[in-house]
């Protein structure tokens, strides 16, 4: 029972991740979207996104990914790509975070998920690679169908999401890449 105390206790722990308020907003432009539904959506994009990646995957572990990357924004808070902030001391927290949050589950577990989450970080294998590509595409395609959102918000310019997300999106999925390259360069024409 102390098995299933300490895993109920990490859910409920990571129940907290819907109040974690990103700045993308949602499509429809109501609001904006927190870090569970932004796990989530990412989930759907491997799902149904899986036949553009660079490489063979796993979908069920890039789903899983996906679905733990962001838990440490508990802690850590979220921050925007474009923002500003200092990305070491960002890390750092990050780190924390994902010490005491996996810490939290019984060992073995824990360190699964750990594991899964180092893995995703370091972008070390083709499963990591592509779930990261997701993660840097998701806000493109928000941007996009909010004319603009984050990007007006943080004095975006074409140059600085060429730069900022092109490396990662490609890395996952060159076709991908590929079509939202001409998007983005279709919105800033």
């Amino acid at each position: 029972m102390d098995h299933l105390k300490q895993q109920l206790g990490f859910l409920k722990e990571i129940d907290q991740l819907k109040g974690v308020i990103r700045q993308t907003p949602l499509m429809d432009k109501s609001r904006q979207e927190n870090s569970a539904e932004h796990s989530w959506h990412l989930a759907m994009y491997a799902l149904i996104l899986s036949e553009y990646a660079n490489e063979p995957v796993n979908v069920g572990r890039v789903i899983q990914m996906l679905l733990i990357h962001d838990i440490v924004e508990v802690d850590a808070g979220d921050v925007p790509l474009h923002g500003s902030g200092d990305k070491t001391e960002q890390a750092e927290r990050e780190q924390a975070a994902a010490n005491r949050l996996f810490g939290l589950l019984p060992d073995k577990q824990g360190a699964s998920l750990r594991e899964l989450w180092d893995e995703f970080e370091e972008a070390s294998t083709p499963d990591a690679r592509f779930a990261k590509s997701l993660d840097r595409l998701q806000p493109v395609l928000h941007n996009l169908a909010t004319e603009g959102g984050t990007w007006d918000k943080f004095n975006v310019d074409e140059a600085m999401v060429l730069q900022r997300c092109g490396p990662q999106i490609a890395k996952g999925s060159e076709a991908i890449w590929d079509w939202v390259k001409g998007e983005i360069q279709q919105h800033f024409g």
